[in-house]
Order: C-alpha cells, then structure tokens, then sequence
C-alpha cells in the first residue's frame, strides 16, 4: 500500500526551536546511478522557513562514506560531522552529514544521515523529486507540496 501524497505545508508555520519527527513517505537518493538510500524508516527536521531535512537510518544507506575532518554546531541539534560519499566511481565531496551525540530533543536522529540533495543525482520523497534548499549551508529538500519563503537564497541567511 502507497502512502498518500503530501500534504500542502507552509514552511513559515514550522515550529521554532526546531523539531524532529517520523516521516510516513519513503526517501530515495541516488549517486552514480545507484539507488544508496532508501527508507520508510526516515526522520525529518522542521524548522520555520526551512525546507524539511531528511535523516536516514545507516542500515538503509548503501554507498561509501568517508569522514571529514572539522564539524559545525546547530543550536538545535548540536555537533555534526560530515562525510564524503561515493557509489559507482562518483563521489559527491562533503555530501552527507550526522548528529552522532544530538541534543536530548533529537536523540531519534542519532546517527542517522541527512544529504545535500544538490550533492546527488536525485532525491525523492513519496516519489515526488526534490529541490535542494537554496544556499551552500542549509540542507532541506524542497518539495511541490511546500508553500512560504524557505531561507537560504540571498538575502534571507541570517534570519
């Protein structure tokens, strides 16, 4: 059974802290013409005027990760560590991301793993493809279903 489609949201009615919940949409990402991520199992990160981040669980990834050194902090989540990912000959360089030790308020996304979808061939949730939030920092998937401005373009970084 399919899930439904989904549904109309307003990035500007998202909560603020952020909060991190079950995704009820299967999550597919592809590199090197491979299929490296796919889950029913996803989590997602809302935030007001972000598009959603997708977390995945490791045991749903299937591509070559190799860490970087350096991490940055999210007020929210705390310390992320990033990672190279390569699937059939294509690395993708600083594409993926974890929360190894999340604050206690995302402890369900703990090791779990978000991708830059402007860093993948493609990205699709529910089956509808992904836009990449706009920026070089922000990580959300923008989806048709999404209304409201989502920050990350010029002018709205510091929001």
């Amino acid at each position: 059974m399919s899930a439904p489609p989904l549904p109309a949201e307003d990035v500007q009615t998202y909560p603020r802290p952020a909060v991190a919940e079950p995704m009820a949409h299967r999550v597919e990402n592809f590199l090197g013409g491979k299929l490296i991520a796919d889950t029913e199992r996803a989590m997602r990160v809302l935030a007001t005027h972000h598009a959603p981040t997708y977390y995945i669980p490791p045991d749903d990834v299937d591509a070559d990760l190799s860490a970087l050194p350096g991490q940055s902090f999210c007020e929210w989540k705390g310390m992320a560590r990033y990672f190279d990912v390569a699937a059939n000959g294509q690395t993708a360089a600083r594409a993926a991301w974890t929360y190894v030790n999340p604050t206690a308020g995302f402890i369900g996304i703990a090791g779990y793993l978000a991708f830059y979808a402007s860093k993948m061939e493609l990205c699709r949730v529910g089956g509808v493809e992904v836009e990449p939030q706009p920026g070089d920092f922000y990580g959300g998937w923008i989806t048709p279903n999404l209304t409201g401005i989502v920050k990350g373009g010029p002018g709205t970084e510091h929001w």
